[in-house]
């Protein structure tokens, strides 16, 4: 099933900035794909078209193209924002909560669900604490507890652990990999780095500089479960430079090219 369909969908801003060229762009059930680019490219307007935060200048984004009308548990989305937004006033729990009881959910079955999404994160032991008394790493693991908590099929994730020091990043890449299998999820993932994106991904879709437009797309065909192994071996360094060299070259590359391979 196509969980995304962006059908030359772009983005020109009220000042007259254009952030998007034309974008054509399908995202299957089930995949676990990346967008890099370089800064500025256009990664984050296009995560936010195709979460409904803004609108395409044209072109058009549906989400569940093929859902029959009644196949409500897989039209279900949710945001990770590149910091964890916790309420520094309430603690894990009610942060976890939080989309629960602005929908009206009862406290009881709500304190069931967030719970549950604490457990998959490992936070179990912490809905009591607040965000102050958790590490930045923590505190991510936490915003990932609350896009889980409503049961979405599909993660948007915007640089979520950019900001974290390499050892924890590694161990919640690691983390995220497993959540995507045991709750079937399709991820849409935005990062800079290209090892994170060959360690993630099924496939990686590669932005030019602005105005963006996608350059370039490559598979990533290794199983998973993806370990220390797999990032110490010949197919993670190869994919890597391969990665590379077309980053260099969508940062380089006029309006309207492509990669040739």
């Amino acid at each position: 099933m196509t969980v995304i369909q962006i059908a030359s969908a772009d983005k020109v801003f009220d000042n007259g900035v254009r952030a998007l060229e034309p974008i054509s762009l399908a995202v299957r059930e089930g995949e676990l794909a990346t967008l890099i680019g370089p800064s500025g490219c256009g990664k984050s307007t296009l995560l936010r078209l195709i979460a409904g935060l803004v609108s395409p200048s044209s072109g058009s984004v549906r989400l569940w193209p093929d859902a029959q009308s009644n196949d409500e548990k897989r039209r279900r989305l949710d945001f990770v924002f590149q910091s964890p937004t916790l309420m520094a006033w309430s603690d894990v729990e009610k942060n976890v909560r939080l989309p629960l009881d602005l929908a009206g959910v009862g406290r009881t079955e709500a304190s069931r669900r967030a719970g549950r999404a604490l457990m998959l994160v490992g936070l179990q032991d912490f809905r009591h604490a607040y965000p102050r008394q958790l590490s930045g790493g923590m505190q991510m693991r936490a915003s990932i507890a609350r896009a889980l908590v409503t049961d979405p099929s599909l993660l948007l994730m915007d640089e979520p652990f950019g900001a974290l020091d390499e050892i924890t990043r590694a161990r919640l890449d690691d983390e995220l990999t497993a959540l995507w299998t045991k709750q079937a999820l399709t991820i849409l993932f935005v990062t800079h780095s290209v090892y994170e994106a060959v360690f993630l991904s099924t496939r990686v879709l590669v932005m030019s500089a602005r105005p963006g437009r996608i350059f370039a797309e490559v598979a990533i065909g290794e199983t998973h479960p993806r370990g220390a192994a797999f990032r110490a071996s010949e197919a993670f360094a190869r994919h890597c430079a391969r990665l590379s060299e077309l980053l260099a070259a969508a940062s380089k590359a006029p309006v309207g090219a492509k990669d040739a391979a």
